[in-house]
């Protein structure tokens, strides 16, 4: 899934983010890519927010944490917001213990996996897989 689209304020860019979280369903990966101050974090303030895995207020950049985790401890589905910009080989990310988000759940365990969104900003040294999963759209009720 592939789309454009162009907000002039941080309000259009977290509200565009609810809309576009209403249409997707976990499991679901995101990469999102962009200089500096582009709108990346407010971005996924809008998504984590319309997926209902936090406050606004609450999502931050993972830039120096490298990983936040959004949802209550016993959620169904939980959201990973990464950030892989300084990883430059996957050794450097297997030493994060990232690679577990990455792994599915059983179906009686809702820790990570089957139920997760996961955000993440590549680095520029970081090759991108081209088997992750693509976004898929949340089915009409």
């Amino acid at each position: 899934m592939s789309e454009g689209i162009v907000t002039h304020s941080a309000e259009e860019t977290i509200a565009w983010g609810r809309e576009f979280a209403s249409r997707v369903k976990a499991p679901l990966m995101i990469l999102l890519s962009g200089d500096l101050g582009s709108g990346k974090t407010t971005l996924t303030k809008g998504i984590v927010s319309g997926l209902g895995a936090a406050a606004e207020e609450d999502v931050t950049s993972p830039t120096f944490t490298l990983l936040h985790v959004y949802g209550p401890e016993n959620a169904e589905q939980k959201v990973f917001h990464g950030d892989l910009y300084r990883i430059e080989k996957f050794h450097d990310f297997e030493t994060l213990g990232m690679e577990d988000i990455f792994l599915p759940s059983p179906p009686s365990s809702s820790s990570n996996g089957r139920n997760a969104f996961r955000f993440l900003r590549p680095g520029p040294k970081f090759a991108s897989s081209s088997n992750m999963p693509a976004a898929t759209p949340a089915e009409s009720s």
